[in-house]
């Protein structure tokens, strides 16, 4: 499945020139650069909890119009009763800049108009409306990783954390609520990625690349936070390289990429695997090297790794990536194949 960016124009452009009771919308040009959501005039943003029915008028026994999708955008433009009144973008997929044709699209379906019932329903002006988005994309995403879960539960987790994100931009748990959204897209991404045969590409260019605009927003809005930390480590993946078929270029590269984001990150949530995954490049050079018969070299990639592994236990004494560096190190000291076990 594919999912995609923070806010969607479509919406706001519709209702911008919506009649009052019906939801008639003009086809939103595509831009290169997606402007910054603005609030629709018909009224406050809301989403849905449940999968709910749309219909023509506030009446169970009245024509249904469509199904909204748990954490579809919605905006209210009446309430009555337990009834309200709502402009409602039901596409399931949201689609991908990178994935879309360059001319002859529109960036989504106009959204509907319909009555629905409010019960489940969380508004911008819901008191504590940011924790309850908040905890029931997490109980989504739970769900998501859970074989019996729904199908859609990644996709419900990662709309809701966007509409937090929207809804409730000054919330404290925004930071957090968008670089889950941005995560779950990459890790469906990479997913797909890695299904395919040029995952077995040695060069990072060859194999398809995960869209990197979500985790690029949170380090640029959310800087110097537990959030940005993460998601300037996840960027890393479009780097790497596939299959290292056994050419030191790939560890070599790869170990400066995280030597790097150890330097920029030092106390980030990440900096103790970085470092580790530094600490095992320089071991599989060790025994790249030595099976070339480059012997001076497999010696510096030995003696690198064995000081990755010291700033590793004297920063994070208490990391289970410190502890398994230790034993890397411990491996290359006694002769012990990291890579190419064949050799003993």
């Amino acid at each position: 499945m594919k999912l995609r960016s923070f806010p969607l124009r479509a919406l706001a452009l519709a209702l911008a020139f919506a009649l009052p009771a019906l939801a008639i919308a003009a086809p939103a040009p595509r831009d290169k650069k997606q402007p910054q959501l603005e609030k629709p005039m018909a009224g406050p943003r809301a989403t849905a909890l449940r999968v709910t029915w749309l219909y023509i008028s506030p009446d169970l026994g009245s024509q249904k119009v469509d199904k909204v999708q748990i954490g579809r955008e919605l905006v209210v433009a009446e309430k009555s009763g337990p009834w309200m009144r709502v402009y409602a973008n039901t596409d399931i997929q949201e689609v991908s800049q990178k994935d879309a044709p360059e001319f002859g699209h529109d960036d989504t379906p106009p959204p509907i108009s319909g009555w629905m019932q409010a019960k489940g329903i969380v508004v911008e002006t819901t008191a504590g409306g940011d924790q309850v988005l908040m905890g029931e994309a997490a109980s989504q995403e739970a769900l998501a990783s859970d074989p019996r879960g729904p199908v859609n539960a990644a996709q419900s987790a990662r709309l809701l954390y966007r509409r937090l994100v929207e809804m409730f931009p000054n919330s404290p748990l925004a930071p957090q609520a968008a670089w889950r959204a941005a995560d779950i897209l990459w890790q469906l991404q990479k997913a797909d990625a890695s299904s395919r045969p040029s995952a077995k590409e040695r060069d990072a260019y060859l194999r398809d690349q995960m869209d990197e605009d979500e985790l690029k927003k949170v380090v640029k809005l959310y800087p110097h936070t537990r959030e940005a930390d993460l998601a300037a480590f996840t960027l890393i993946d479009n780097k790497l390289c596939g299959d290292w078929q056994g050419s030191p270029k790939c560890p070599e590269k790869e170990t400066e990429i995280y030597e790097k984001y150890a330097a920029e990150y030092p106390d980030g949530p990440r900096t103790a695997q970085a470092l580790y995954q530094a600490v095992y490049r320089q071991a599989v050079l060790t025994d790249m090297f030595a099976a070339d018969g480059s012997d001076s070299k497999s010696s510096a990639a030995h003696t690198h790794a064995r000081e990755l592994a010291a700033r590793l236990k004297d920063k994070f004494p208490q990391s289970d990536f410190t502890t398994r560096a230790a034993a890397l190190v411990f491996k290359l000291d006694e002769d012990i194949p990291v890579y190419g076990i064949d050799r003993e």
